[in-house]
């Protein structure tokens, strides 16, 4: 019982990384995994969280002996690293965000149905009151929302999971033929699907930062204590991908319906699949929770890439440094919301074109931010006793060789 206690205690980094983990790849990737090539979308979505999750647990495991961010930890194996890393960051700032937003906007326009209303002029109220939120709330507002946000989607995931089970799989159309994997558009989708699940693994600085925060407010716990908790966000990501794909395959494979690349009328088609087994009474529940799953993510990521920017910045430039750290991260906040509205209204609020460019920079870079945190966790700043075991770093070197093979090859299929 004591150890349930601490644990509820120490939620927090795990718990915002599953909120963030939850929204595009789980909602949008894994629903239309199944969707569109049933249950062989298991396996893809298994490797991606088995062969990533030393990457992630590296950030947890760093930053809670060391004291230190990951970043600050590249900085250490030397400026090529961190200058590496800002690259990234850079790229995930253009594209990350704004796909998030325009996915929520159009979930928000379907909730309330809103017509006349672009998704643009909506996805700009959303970047107006999330930074509002995050400039006044912090990180203590973020996390006490996002465990009564992540409780309600766990349960109605698994009640719509368990009902779509329990009336079986849609009956297949008489002309339906199977939509083909290893081709351009099917490792396309792959490397999008991978690249995000459980999510991009430039996030793992991420986990790192909010668990500096949270110690700023309470006695550090131990290592074991640490990656326990974040071994539990970690699990419910995985199982909540599964329980999406699962609903997509059930639903949809087999029927020839294509998943729309429109936010709003996506939106649409991924609550419906819900409301189909659960009853037309449940709509307005499923809605208001796919909202604010989708809100909660952009809030988590927002608040991230803020926090990694002030961090990169600092690390980059020390004698500019300035104590003012709340209007810092007040000031970054909204440069960040103006920089990816701007590029939403430049892709004219695709969805499919800016999620698929996020998840493709996200898989391409992964082996190389997995092998950078691997060089952060084995170096000296760590002692013997609280580096990763051998099981553990050869789970890391099998995960860096196979996202790279994957990457060689699709690389070879679009030149030749």
């Amino acid at each position: 019982m004591s150890n349930v206690k601490a644990l509820i205690k120490n939620l927090g980094p795990g718990l915002l990384f599953a909120s963030m983990a939850i929204g595009t790849s789980h909602l949008v990737l894994s629903t239309k995994a199944g969707a569109q090539y049933g249950w062989i979308m298991v396996i893809p979505i298994v490797l991606a969280n088995v062969f990533k999750y030393p990457f992630f647990e590296f950030g947890v495991r760093y930053t809670s002996v060391t004291d230190k961010t990951l970043i600050e930890g590249y900085l250490n194996r030397g400026k090529g690293y961190l200058w590496f890393y800002t690259i990234i960051t850079l790229v995930s700032t253009f594209t990350i965000l704004a796909a998030l937003y325009t996915v929520t906007a159009g979930l928000f326009i379907n909730l309330f149905k809103i017509s006349g209303t672009s998704i643009g002029m909506v996805a700009l109220g959303l970047f107006i009151l999330i930074s509002t939120l995050l400039i006044f709330g912090r990180y203590k507002f973020l996390e006490l929302s996002l465990k009564f946000v992540v409780s309600i989607l766990f349960i109605a995931l698994v009640v719509t999971t368990a009902l779509v089970l329990y009336n079986g799989q849609t009956e297949t159309v008489a002309n339906f033929t199977p939509t083909p994997i290893f081709n351009e558009a099917g490792i396309l989708f792959l490397i999008g699907l991978m690249g995000w699940m459980p999510t991009t693994v430039e996030a793992s600085s991420w986990v790192s930062l909010w668990s500096i925060e949270k110690w700023k407010n309470q006695q550090k716990p131990s290592l074991k204590a640490s990656l326990q908790e974040f071994n539990t966000g970690y699990i419910i990501t995985a199982v909540l991908a599964l329980f999406f794909m699962t609903i997509g395959w059930f639903t949809l494979y087999g029927t020839n319906t294509e998943l729309s690349n429109n936010a709003v009328s996506f939106a649409d088609q991924v609550v419906v699949l819900f409301t189909t087994h659960i009853g037309a009474w449940a709509y307005i529940f499923i809605a208001i929770s796919a909202f604010a799953t989708m809100f909660s993510t952009c809030m988590t990521a927002h608040d991230a890439v803020s926090r990694v920017s002030l961090d990169i910045i600092d690390l980059l430039f020390p004698k500019k440094r300035n104590k003012k750290q709340k209007f810092r991260f007040a000031i970054t906040v909204l440069i960040l919301a103006s920089i990816n509205y701007i590029v939403i209204a430049a892709f004219s609020a695709n969805m499919g074109n800016l999620v698929a460019l996020a998840t493709f920079v996200s898989f391409v870079v992964a082996p190389i931010i997995g092998y950078m945190n691997l060089k952060n966790v084995m170096s000296d700043d760590l002692p013997l006793k609280f580096r990763p075991n051998k099981r553990l770093q050869l789970l890391t070197y099998v995960g860096i060789i196979f996202l790279s093979l994957f990457s060689i090859y699709y690389f070879w299929i679009v030149i030749f």
